[in-house]
C-alpha cells in the first residue's frame, strides 16, 4: 500500500474509533455504565481493578483500546509491512481519533455557548415586550 492510502486510511480509520470512544466516555446512552465505572475507579481497593474501570471513563485512554480492537480486525500498519507497522498505526490513530474528539468537543461547546446567549437574548426580548404592553 502507497503512503498516500496509507494516510487516507489513518483519516478514515479514526473517525470511528473517535465516535465509538466519545460515545462510551461522554453521552447519555452509556451514562449508567460509566457513572458505574467511575465510582469504581475511585472505590476499589486493588489498583488494578481501580485502572481497569478508570479505561471507561476517559475518552485518550480507551480510545487506546478501542483502536487496537480496529487494528485486529482491518490489519491496518502504517510505515511499515511488519509489527513495526501496528505499532506506528496504534499511536497514529489514536493520535488522530483524539484530534477529532477535541474537534467535536470544541464545537459541541461552542454551539452549546450559541444557544445558551441566543435564550438570553430570546428572555431579554420578552422582557422588553411585556415592558411595553
Amino acid at each position: 500500500m502507497d503512503l498516500s492510502t496509507q494516510i487516507t486510511y489513518l483519516f478514515i480509520l479514526a473517525i470511528p474509533i473517535a465516535c465509538i470512544a466519545w460515545t462510551v466516555t461522554h453521552e447519555e446512552i452509556f451514562r449508567e455504565p460509566r457513572e458505574f465505572c467511575v465510582r469504581k475507579s475511585q472505590d476499589c481497593k486493588s489498583l488494578v481493578q481501580r485502572k481497569f474501570f478508570y479505561l471507561f471513563t476517559c475518552e485518550y485512554c480507551f480510545s487506546h483500546y478501542i483502536t487496537a480492537i480496529f487494528l485486529f480486525i482491518v490489519e491496518y500498519k502504517l510505515l511499515f509491512t511488519d509489527w513495526r507497522g501496528y505499532l506506528v498505526s496504534l499511536f497514529a490513530l489514536v493520535f488522530v481519533a483524539n484530534v477529532y474528539m477535541s474537534l467535536f468537543a470544541f464545537i459541541r461547546q461552542s454551539l452549546k455557548v450559541e444557544k445558551i446567549e441566543a435564550k438570553l437574548k430570546d428572555d431579554e426580548l420578552k422582557e422588553v415586550k411585556e415592558e411595553n404592553n
